[in-house]
């Protein structure tokens, strides 16, 4: 990666995550998840950028943002467990459900975050984290989203900020499940475990020195 945009490297993850092992049933939540977000005139984003814990923890600090749920998405398997996701044949990717006030904060903010906090270089991979369930990819809700996604993707291209192309995936929302409780606000309940303290929390200081125009108010 270039210098022209040296935060890159210090926002991306190299270390994998090691999760535990728990049994939990995932909830259905694609029929509901575009009414239940205009209810209150907020508005859906959907992204895939690596360990959902990590993009969770990242998101949540935004202004704007009113709620982030973990979870899986675009494959083809219902309701799929996290053991199920880790197998890599359910076609979904671990993915963040952000749901916030464009009022506040735009979709295009939105992306910036989203490709400025991952390598969106590697294909099926982020640092350690292996496999086509760690694909960068964005979800679009509606045609306003496509093209905004594939206009800042592709200036991102030009810019050369990048030494490899950008393998970023731009689908069509189809399905949302949310992952299992122990992967919920995983960083604000276990900031003490060893993985949160030696690699979320420097990655959410370095985002947080980047971003801090555009953080909520303490």
């Amino acid at each position: 990666m270039k210098k022209l945009y040296p935060a890159f490297l210090l926002l991306m993850t190299t270390f994998a995550c090691t999760r535990r092992e728990q049994s939990h049933t995932t909830v259905p939540v694609a029929e509901h998840l575009q009414a239940s977000s205009k209810q209150m005139n907020n508005e859906t984003a959907i992204f895939g950028n690596g360990c959902f814990w990590c993009t969770e923890a990242i998101f949540q600090q935004l202004e704007g943002v009113s709620s982030v749920q973990s979870g899986y998405s675009g494959g083809h398997v219902e309701n799929p467990s996290y053991e199920e996701v880790c197998e890599k044949k359910t076609g979904h990717a671990e993915a963040i459900k952000v749901v916030y006030d464009p009022s506040k904060i735009s979709f295009e903010d939105l992306l910036e975050v989203f490709w400025q906090t991952h390598d969106p270089t590697t294909l099926n991979r982020q640092g350690n984290d292996v496999g086509p369930q760690y694909r960068s990819v964005v979800f679009y809700m509606n045609e306003e989203q496509k093209k905004k996604a594939e206009f800042y993707k592709e200036k991102l291209g030009k810019s050369g900020a990048f030494d490899n192309p950008i393998v970023t995936a731009i689908e069509p929302y189809k399905n949302f499940y949310v992952a299992e409780n122990y992967h919920q606000n995983y960083y604000k309940l276990n900031g003490s475990q060893p993985y949160c303290y030696f690699v979320i929390r420097p990655k959410m200081e370095k985002f947080q020195k980047v971003f801090a125009s555009k953080l909520k108010k303490q």
